[in-house]
């Protein structure tokens, strides 16, 4: 069993340059157009008791951008146990998996948040009719997109044509102003993920 960080990052390396520069504070162009295109997200939490992972979907745009540091999630019925609202009550500590179908790009934020049920904030996201219980604001401590591999591997979207959002080439370019070469990152990345899939 490994049983130190040392242990750990001498079996595994050290991560690659694009594993560092994608990482933002705050929406960029490029993440923007990743959230608003996500209709489902999987929201884990931490409390007292452990973690707990729930997923999050609807029908159009699940999660929406506040501002540059700030998202809305919408709470709408569900089953009833709370788990994750009861956590954030207790422990901010909140991670974010966008995940638009399609698309082998997976984009994740972690951050804090809080729970509103402020009437009108509530009215804000109202849809036929209704509105959210409440809605979960969350401050955004980093933002970035993951290694397509997982979503490769598990052929999650059946060879589905990928919508027309950024590339990680694109994303990677972005968060560099321009030094990263995200075009080259693109063409290169297929052969080299045909060669590491597992």
């Amino acid at each position: 069993m490994i049983k130190t960080i040392e242990a750990l990052e001498a079996l595994y390396g050290t991560p690659a340059e694009a594993s560092q520069v994608k990482v933002a504070s705050g929406i960029t162009p490029s993440y923007r157009r990743f959230i608003e295109a996500s209709p489902f997200v999987a929201l884990a939490t931490v409390g007292p008791e452990g973690t707990d992972c729930t997923p999050r979907g609807d029908d159009g745009q699940v999660v929406f951008i506040e501002d540059n540091h700030t998202l809305a999630l919408p709470d709408w019925r569900g089953n009833n146990r709370l788990d994750s609202l009861r956590n954030v009550v207790r422990d901010g500590r909140v991670s974010l998996m966008f995940m638009v179908p399609g698309s082998s790009t997976v984009v994740r934020v972690n951050g804090m948040a809080k729970i509103c049920a402020d009437a009108g904030v509530l009215a804000r996201f109202g849809k036929q009719g209704k509105q959210p219980r409440t809605v979960m604001l969350i401050t955004i401590g980093e933002l970035y997109f993951q290694c397509a591999r997982a979503v490769v591997r598990a052929d999650l979207w059946g060879g589905a044509k990928p919508p027309a959002l950024p590339t990680a080439g694109d994303i990677l370019s972005e968060m560099t102003s321009g030094e990263f070469d995200g075009e080259t990152y693109d063409k290169s990345w297929p052969a080299r993920a045909a060669k590491t899939l597992w």
